[in-house]
């Protein structure tokens, strides 16, 4: 039998919709900076370095965690949630279709699924969360697609969006566990620091190439200070709170619904028309998630 979602939960449920509906339109917000000249890197860089000054004014002024072993799982939030994601899921998006990159990441539900069965002892797999999950994939597949049923590969780019999403499902479980013990502003400001530490080797291999003056126009520092303050800084300590609360599985659920607000934000800012195929996605999409998050696992 199903069971509701407690009415105490309801809340930190909502907070992770809304934060995955900020995070469908920074796909808009990433592709007109790169359009500009910004390199995936130094977006990256950017936000992270302004969202983690931003966390500052709230954060605990403690610097370190309890022990070493729990800094060295900082140091994995911040590399595969921070760099490897990032500049892998924006470097993709330069080598293969948007379509390809949206549907590939939007898979991290299953992969974190698929990684707390094998690697969580507490966590089995139940015919709600299976069956969410596939119904949301399926809506995903839908919306992206979007009624264009044409699959164009791009090897490097589709397996740096495996990449992305496989990252995020490693950062999902993680966080989970560092959240039992600290505090949702401590572990973001954390995770933006060691982003932004472990993304600077790269800038060796790739020199930074964004001019000074390409900061003056109000459309690049207006995006920057979007992905900046609201989703980065905001966001994911929304998520962390959300995580801390609710789950790691039932919060990875909710990327489902990532492309449901791509596909509106696209249609508002750059003027792609919605179909018939894309509202019948965004309904099987809701319906996944519901399914999946009526039963709590307990994660």
């Amino acid at each position: 039998m199903f069971t509701f979602v407690p009415m105490k939960h309801i809340g930190y449920h909502l907070l992770a919709i809304f934060t995955i509906a900020i995070w469908g339109v920074t796909f808009v917000n990433t592709k007109v900076l790169l359009q500009y000249g910004l390199q995936p890197m130094e977006i990256f860089l950017l936000r992270f370095i302004v969202a983690y000054l931003c966390i500052w004014t709230i954060s605990p002024r403690r610097l370190l965690s309890e022990s070493w072993q729990d800094e060295g799982l900082f140091f994995i939030l911040g590399l595969v949630g921070g760099t490897l994601y990032f500049v892998a899921e924006n470097t993709a998006l330069g080598l293969t279709y948007v379509n390809n990159v949206s549907f590939i990441v939007c898979t991290a539900p299953l992969m974190t699924m698929l990684l707390a069965i094998l690697f969580v002892k507490s966590i089995k797999a139940t015919v709600p969360l299976v069956l969410g999950s596939l119904i949301a994939l399926l809506g995903v597949a839908l919306v992206i697609y979007n009624g264009h049923f044409v699959l164009k590969l791009n090897p490097l780019g589709d397996f740096l969006a495996l990449m992305a999403a496989f990252c995020w499902a490693i950062y999902s479980l993680v966080i989970k566990k560092v959240s039992r013990r600290y505090s949702a502003t401590f572990i973001t400001r954390k995770v933006f620091f060691y982003g932004i530490l472990t993304v600077l080797p790269l800038f060796l291999l790739t020199p930074w190439q964004f001019p000074v003056e390409g900061f003056r126009q109000p459309v690049v520092w207006g995006n920057l200070l979007f992905l900046s303050v609201v989703a980065s800084f905001l966001c994911f300590l929304w998520w962390s709170v959300a995580v801390k609360k609710i789950g790691a599985l039932s919060t990875s659920n909710y990327v489902y619904l990532n492309p449901v607000t791509t596909v509106l934000a696209s249609a508002l800012f750059l003027n792609e028309p919605m179909t018939l195929m894309a509202y019948a996605g965004s309904a099987l999409i809701l319906l996944g998630v519901y399914i999946a998050n009526r039963k709590p696992v307990d994660d």
